[in-house]
């Protein structure tokens, strides 16, 4: 009988593209361990911590990710939209999230410190109350995106449309207003 539980387990150096994952993994901590084009559908992770892992093009058709912690992380090509929605909540510090998605997500607080987010789609996505600390937004999109009270103040290489998307609240810095201003060409300096 295969064990599908594991809770309060560390996981370090594993090979997932080679290992069966369980089912439903509850406050676990993995290091190092490679992700990379796994299949995770309906597996479970609840306030798990993953560290310099690899998660590129992993598919998470209806993978639960509950209150998780991802730093220093490589994330290439995610479709977090495909995730279950349920009790859905993560954080972010250091990662390369480019190329992945958000699409049409509620996910208001979340916190994604100094990440590289190039190419992200955020489009028609609640990020109210967000932080984005030191993030590099070289092309994200953002189209009818809820950015209200997000804080921007040490984002980077953003363009956001004030008139496609709510931003009441957001906080941004003298240093990156012109990413508000892409669309009519402007030059500030």
């Amino acid at each position: 009988m295969q064990e599908t539980f594991a809770q309060d387990e560390d996981f370090e150096q594993l090979n997932y593209s080679s290992n069966t994952l369980k089912k439903e993994y509850e406050n676990c901590h993995f290091k190092n361990c490679n992700f990379s084009n796994v299949l995770l559908p309906g597996t479970v992770f609840s306030e798990c911590t993953f560290q310099d892992c690899d998660f590129s093009t992993a598919q998470l058709q209806k993978t639960a990710i509950r209150d998780c912690r991802f730093i220093n992380c490589k994330m290439l090509g995610l479709r977090f939209e495909e995730c279950e929605t349920f009790l859905l909540s993560f954080s972010f510090e250091s990662c390369d999230l480019s190329f992945s998605s958000f699409y049409q997500l509620k996910i208001p607080k979340t916190s994604f410190k100094n990440c590289k987010m190039a190419q992200v789609e955020f489009s028609r996505a609640d990020c109210s109350g967000s932080d984005f600390y030191g993030v590099d937004f070289s092309n994200a999109s953002f189209g009818n995106t809820n950015l209200e009270k997000a804080d921007f103040r040490s984002a980077s290489s953003f363009a956001i449309d004030p008139e496609q998307n709510r931003l009441a609240g957001a906080k941004f810095s003298q240093e990156n207003l012109s990413g508000l201003l892409t669309k009519y060409k402007l030059k500030v300096y």
